[in-house]
């Protein structure tokens, strides 16, 4: 038997439905002119709804079915380089996406026996983060700071992401789930859960997914404009009480999979934007509370000419290090708190005239160790690069080099490397270790380049 019922009150991307008596929370409605909605409030005598479209046909006193679904999507492989809307259907314009497999939206985060601990690196390609905040499949790492941020995108924002991934061959194994600006909020609500949907399908078949909510903030605030229209009561910043459990329920799904499960996982990078670099925001403390660390993003840092400007100072993993390969975990092991040393002398320096010549060498160490840390956008280096750039900066290899000159003499020490001296990749990726025949190759490489310059 269908559960019908009545509109009786319609606007602002919200219906309210006398009837359906038998309505679930979160269940898929059918309006008459075919829009879809979801229940999201169940009352005394009636259903508060959310429009999953604009609803420009319902009037009051149209008809609305219970489907008996609760909203689920179809996924699969046929998704792989498509851009799809928060319900997975195609706006690339290259047609229809053939798959007969669906999942729900919602679904239940693994448990703790479904799991295994974090143990697998990944490699992102940045010295800053795979030396010191390195993040593990299976981790949730927040990326936090002030920047414009695709969740409530633009969608030319969105069309320049999608050609940087078509150039590097990366669109191939990637899917965009995209919610414009100007979207219903509850499209914008939906599209992280969609996306780690999407990415569900992949790590329940043994693959390892990375999924990127860019970004919480903006879903926070479609999920406000949502709950207040539905008339839910407000709390602090006049977000509604459940806020944080729309952050967790996304986040705890993202896992590494026991080996009877096929050792899948999903990785989570939520970006959180704050205002003015405030941390104590209420959406930004509940998403680090949520995360198993944050990549602390400063304006000051970029302004300044270190990019990625990550403040390494307060940013963190607490998972990673564990997944870290071993050659890298040798190396930089005391770099973060050479780094760290180095901010904190560096702003007591300014008020001081004269400064011991061990204070003196610290901070120019510190200097060319920092240098280490830029480099260009979407110019990734292999985990022997990384190691060889930190061995040379953290033994003194870069002390008599004027600061300016420390990048292009990396650049040129790892092509050197590279061509000439290529036993030393071949050691550190066939090893993962640092071994000593690959510090001795190291040595030498690095004593003959600069002899050659």
């Amino acid at each position: 038997m269908v559960d019908f019922g009545i509109v009786f009150q319609v606007g602002d991307g919200i219906a309210r439905i006398y009837g359906l008596e038998k309505a679930m929370s979160g269940e898929l409605l059918e309006f008459e002119d075919g829009t879809l909605g979801l229940a999201l409030n169940l009352e005394a005598n009636n259903v508060g709804a959310v429009l999953l479209g604009d609803g420009l046909k319902i009037a009051e006193g149209s008809r609305v079915r219970c489907t008996g679904k609760i909203a689920e999507i179809p996924v699969g492989e046929a998704y792989l380089g498509r851009v799809v809307n928060s319900l997975a259907q195609p706006v690339d314009g290259k047609g229809a996406i053939a798959t007969s497999d669906s999942r729900a939206i919602e679904s239940t985060a693994p448990g703790i026996i479904e799991r295994r601990s974090v143990y697998e690196p990944l490699a992102t390609g940045l010295v800053a983060i795979d030396a010191m905040i390195p993040i593990g499949r299976g981790q949730r790492e927040l990326i936090i700071g002030d920047r414009q941020t695709a969740i409530g995108q633009k969608a030319s924002s969105v069309a320049q992401v999608l050609n940087v991934l078509k150039e590097r061959n990366a669109l191939d194994y990637t899917i965009i789930v995209m919610a414009n600006a100007n979207e219903p909020a509850t499209l914008q609500y939906l599209a992280p859960y969609t996306g780690a949907t999407l990415a569900e399908y992949f790590m329940y078949t043994g693959r390892p997914t990375l999924t990127i909510y860019d970004d919480l903030s903006k879903q926070a605030q479609a999920y406000r404009e949502m709950s207040l229209l539905l008339r839910r009561p407000p709390g602090r910043e006049a977000f509604p009480g459940d806020v944080f459990y729309l952050h967790s329920r996304l986040l705890e799904r993202a896992a590494k999979l026991s080996n009877e499960l096929g050792e899948g996982s999903m990785t989570a990078l939520p970006i959180v934007e704050t205002q003015e670099g405030d941390v104590s925001a209420y959406i930004p403390t509940n998403v680090i509370s949520i995360t198993d660390g944050q990549i602390f993003l400063a304006a000051n840092l970029f302004n300044s000419g270190l990019r990625p400007a990550i403040n390494v100072g307060i940013s963190v993993s607490r998972v990673g290090s564990a997944a870290q390969p071993k050659a890298m975990k040798q190396v930089a092991g005391t770099l973060k708190l050479s780094l760290a040393q180095f901010d904190e002398l560096e702003a007591f320096s300014q008020f001081a005239s004269d400064l011991d010549q061990a204070t003196q060498n610290q901070l120019a160490r510190g200097a060319r160790l920092r240098e280490i840390l830029k480099q260009a956008q979407n110019a990734p280096l292999s985990v022997a690069e990384q190691v060889a750039s930190i061995y040379v900066g953290t033994n003194g290899y870069l002390d008599s080099l004027p600061v300016e000159n420390v990048r292009s003499f990396l650049i040129g020490f790892r092509s050197f490397l590279a061509s000439d001296f290529s036993k030393f990749g071949e050691i550190i990726s066939e090893t993962l270790t640092f071994t000593p025949e690959a510090e001795a190759v190291l040595k030498e490489a690095v004593t003959s380049y600069k002899a050659s310059i």
